[in-house]
């Protein structure tokens, strides 16, 4: 046998008798660990015993054989353990902790202290090092000693909102449960860069944390007032007190508290106006007027005093747009106010209120022409921008089609498109413009415009465009006979000019003179427009469900179940049927464009009514 043979057979006998031992060894570690559950314990510590001293540094062994200590009270052998193991691994912090247990059960709770607070010392900033103690900590009972862990790394790393957010959640939720629910706000509040959707991550941390428990929601709420005294520029405070408040069903509480912070801290309403515009984004229309009302009794003199008449008024003018019900009085009124905001503050011709005020002529008290005659001034105002100038024109556009005056439409669309060729107010013309051109009958010109927008940077643009094309395709056919399709853009003019009776009466006369045409699906379409635009929502639900079971295939079927669930959410206010439907949606039509706006309704109506 040569020198190299010998020194393989040498080293394959040492791997057997390793692995032989090591085999015993996890052997007698089964057997130990039964015993335990057996809780046979006599025989279990002697196991345990023989293991560690044959490989002390097997972490599990040391921690079963140390919790077998404590468990049958052998506290000085279980400190003896620690000890030893200390002298090996001194700045380990969970030894200490073990320690401080030791000691705490034993009744030594001078030594338990002085153990845990050693454990702290030897935090390093370590994030996983940190997060082991913290739950050990945790572990124990020891809540406060894990938010000081957390606290002294948070301070280590330097306190910045990097480090809020690294551990705003676990210290929250540690704050909360020791009632320091002003910590936990604040902290959530200072991670808030880093979350990736700010205070919507906050809120749901909130919501998650407090839950629908009274106590911890008027905390909170006093926490937040605490707050916003102590940091009045920093809205995200008036925010959350507003939702927290939202989550307690109170908003005149809500509006209460603002109006008390605003007075406390001499201010001059700003916020109140974020009370306010939290309040409209919340639909709680009358509350957000309330609040706006006490910035404009402030007097003309103070400097939100505009701010608050024109936010007042287009959350008037959205009570009108979001009511089926409302009346041509209540209209009437809303034009004189804005008739009167307009001779005060004439400047405003150049700024977005304009818009909403044209519209309202123009698309609520039937009076396009005084509508484009509000743009024209806003257009040549010195201070106007050309971008908000695009926009006007482009509004100008539409009024201009109300009343049939088409050539004027369309040469307010060609000027945006010449202005604007490489921008998204020129796509939106060239749209316009090609919807006008089907409007008209031109078919060819308007699919030639189409087939380039249908690659739009926009979304919406892109569908319409896309919606357009296909139904141009599809209906002017191999006879040439597009009569059927001309009747049908008519049709739709007539209902985009507000004549809904004439409009219905041709679209009849299609059904009638072309039956089974591939129209339609197109025709019960305007027809559901039509009827939910007339509040006869149970007329509009037949007619889409008419789409969708007969031409469950059809382009137009993902839009009928979309518009079906709209309806029994927004007017009909069943949110059991509006899931049905979204959810509907959501597995039938999976490419749908409507998909991720389902899934967002869905989710609000889910937390709404959970």
């Amino acid at each position: 046998m040569n020198i190299m043979t010998g020194l393989r057979v040498f080293l394959i006998c040492l791997l057997s008798l390793a692995y032989s031992d090591t085999f015993a060894q996890n052997e007698e570690l089964t057997q130990a660990r039964q015993f335990v559950t057996d809780k046979n314990y006599d025989k279990a510590l002697p196991l345990f015993k023989k293991l560690f001293s044959k490989i002390p540094t097997d972490e599990s062994v040391y921690k079963d054989y140390f919790s077998t200590l404590l468990v049958v009270k052998k506290y000085k052998d279980a400190e003896n353990l620690v000890n030893e193991q200390i002298k090996t691994h001194p700045q380990n912090p969970l030894l200490y902790i073990d320690l401080g247990n030791v000691n705490m059960v034993s009744g030594k709770d001078k030594k338990a202290e002085d153990a845990f607070n050693d454990a702290l010392n030897y935090l390093n900033g370590d994030d996983i090092r940190t997060q082991l103690v913290a739950s050990a900590f945790v572990a124990l009972g020891k809540d406060q000693y894990a938010i000081k862990a957390f606290e002294k790394v948070k301070m280590m790393m330097g306190n910045n909102p990097y480090t809020a957010f690294l551990y705003g959640g676990p210290l929250s939720k540690l704050y909360v449960k020791t009632g320091a629910i002003d910590k936990a706000i604040d902290i959530l509040i200072e991670g808030m860069p880093y979350t990736p959707t700010g205070i919507e991550s906050v809120k749901a941390n909130l919501l998650e944390l407090l839950g629908t428990d009274q106590a911890k929601l008027q905390a909170s709420s006093k926490a937040l007032i605490k707050d916003i005294n102590i940091h009045p520029e920093n809205l995200n405070y008036v925010e959350l007190l507003t939702w927290l408040y939202t989550q307690r069903g109170d908003w005149d509480g809500a509006l209460i508290q603002m109006q008390a912070v605003d007075e406390r801290n001499k201010e001059t309403g700003n916020h109140l106006l974020a009370f306010a515009n939290t309040a409209f984004k919340e639909k709680q229309y009358d509350i957000a007027i309330k609040a706006l009302d006490i910035v404009i009794e402030k007097g003309k003199d103070q400097p939100n005093y505009k701010t608050a008449k024109s936010e007042k008024l287009i959350v008037q003018f959205q009570q009108i747009k979001s009511n089926p019900d409302y009346t041509p009085l209540q209209v009437s009124d809303l034009v004189h106010v804005f008739d009167t905001f307009f001779i005060e503050f004439p400047h405003s011709y150049a700024e977005p209120l304009v818009q909403e005020y044209a519209s309202l002529y123009a698309q609520y008290n039937n009076d396009p022409r005084q509508g484009i005659n509000i743009l024209k001034q806003a257009v040549g105002m010195q201070n106007t921008s050309r971008e908000f100038a695009a926009q006007c024109k482009l509004q100008m556009g539409d009024y201009y089609t109300l009343i049939d005056k088409v050539w004027d439409a369309s040469l307010m669309y060609g000027q945006v498109d010449k202005d604007f060729r490489l921008d998204a107010l020129g796509e939106d013309a060239r749209f316009r413009r090609s919807r006008l051109a089907y409007y008209r009958g031109d078919f060819e010109w308007a699919q030639g415009q189409l087939s380039v927008l249908k690659a739009s940077t926009s979304e919406l643009i892109a569908n319409d465009a896309l919606y357009l094309s296909v139904l141009i395709t599809e209906n002017v056919g191999k006879d040439s006979n597009v009569v059927p399709l001309q009747r049908f853009a008519h049709a739709d003019l007539l209902l985009f000019q507000n004549k809904d009776k004439e409009a219905e009466t041709l679209l009849d006369s299609i059904t009638t003179a072309f039956p089974k045409h591939p129209l339609e699906d197109d025709i019960l379409m305007l027809h559901a427009r039509f009827s939910r635009k007339h509040r006869n929502y149970t007329k509009a639900l037949d007619y889409l469900k008419d789409i969708y079971t007969r031409f469950g295939k059809d382009v137009l079927a993902d839009d009928a179940v979309f518009k079906t669930a709209e309806i029994y959410e927004l007017y009909l206010h069943q949110p059991d049927n509006a899931k049905k439907f979204y959810e509907q949606l959501i597995i039938d039509y999976p490419g749908s464009t409507f998909v991720q706006t389902a899934r967002q309704r869905l989710r609000l109506l889910s937390t709404a009514h959970s």
